[in-house]
């Protein structure tokens, strides 16, 4: 076990550093971001804790190659032990209080392969966000024209270009040059987000681990490859309940005495990959009703004892569970065996 223990808060170029030496002495630094390294290369070997935000899987990955152990620590789970008002040494003693308790809630340090796959999806999902976005404009001025556009992607695709070539439909001469052109911006982020798409199905064809999440029904590439980013091996968590808890896809309590009350999910953690996961089952429950393998019996009944939304979501925390065991076990998906 490490001696020392460090309570680290970073930012871009000021971080803030908090021990406690053998005579129980508050040790505060104020670092600048040329000198961390070098610090930490003539410290000695310690515990340092560091709340998970932007740009601490990298810091996590440089002080473990200088030989300490780091631990990333929820955000949630360190604000409880802030003492007094709002500071940065009041944060970096928080995280030091934190990252000694035995029930600390961490977060799993990622590789630089996980941060590239992380990194083409979210650039596709700010491309979507986009897309979204610009249609919903199109279709809003639109009808300030008199013309409305069904809901939907496809309905815009499909009838921007025939109002544009409509002479009788009064549009102006400058309002068709302006929405020409956002037809023009559509069709450019349906290239973009189909070039990450490519990208996703390069990675799922060279990941080992993709490929057998893909086996999982309700799991496709998209779905496989972010959460093959997020959980890496899995060993960050003690087992499969604890990644499906960490997505939000276990019921709340709310329970006293000898009374266990069970709420709704708990819809913390990730709701990208929460929100997939559900997607993708639900895709299987409606593909289950002409089935008689394993699974769709037990989706059946399950459908019918407590309806389609729940068993959707029963589904999810268990391809979440699987997921999760052939991350760490390094297995093929087998349904027999689930």
């Amino acid at each position: 076990m490490n001696n020392s223990v460090v309570g680290l808060d970073i930012a871009k170029n000021v971080f803030h550093f908090y021990s406690m030496g053998v005579d129980a002495k508050v040790i505060k630094k104020k670092l600048k971001r040329n000198e961390l390294l070098a610090f930490f290369a003539n410290y000695p070997t310690s515990l340092i804790g560091i709340e998970a935000c932007g740009g601490t899987h990298y810091w996590a990955r440089e002080f473990s190659k200088l030989g300490h152990e780091v631990v990333l620590l929820n955000a949630r789970y360190v604000k409880s032990f802030v003492v007094g008002n709002k500071n940065d040494f009041n944060d970096a003693q928080a995280i030091f209080d934190a990252v000694t308790r035995p029930n600390r809630r961490t977060v799993s340090i990622k590789s630089v392969d996980q941060q590239d796959t992380q990194l083409i999806h979210k650039i596709r999902r700010g491309f979507i966000d986009h897309r979204t976005a610009l249609v919903n404009q199109i279709r809003g001025l639109l009808s300030e024209r008199g013309i409305v556009i069904p809901k939907g992607i496809r309905q815009v695709r499909k009838q921007l270009p025939w109002i544009l070539e409509d002479a009788e439909n009064r549009l102006t001469a400058l309002s068709r040059e302006v929405f020409s052109e956002h037809y023009e911006k559509l069709i450019q982020l349906d290239e973009a987000i189909a070039q990450q798409d490519k990208r996703i199905g390069r990675l799922c064809q060279a990941n080992e681990l993709i490929r057998r999440f893909l086996e999982v029904p309700g799991v496709g590439p998209i779905t496989a490859s972010i959460i093959a980013s997020d959980i890496g091996d899995g060993k960050g968590y003690n087992n499969s309940r604890d990644y499906a808890a960490s997505l939000g896809i276990v019921p709340r309590q709310h329970s006293s005495g000898d009374k266990l009350v069970y709420l709704g999910i708990s819809k913390r953690g990730n709701r990208t990959i929460r929100t997939m996961l559900i997607h993708g089952a639900r895709a299987v429950l409606k593909a289950c009703s002409k089935k008689t393998n394993r699974l769709s019996l037990w989706l059946q009944a399950l459908i019918e004892r407590r309806g389609f939304n729940k068993a959707a979501v029963a589904l999810a925390n268990k391809n979440a569970r699987i997921l999760w065991a052939l991350a760490t076990k390094g297995e093929n998906y087998n349904e027999l065996s689930v």
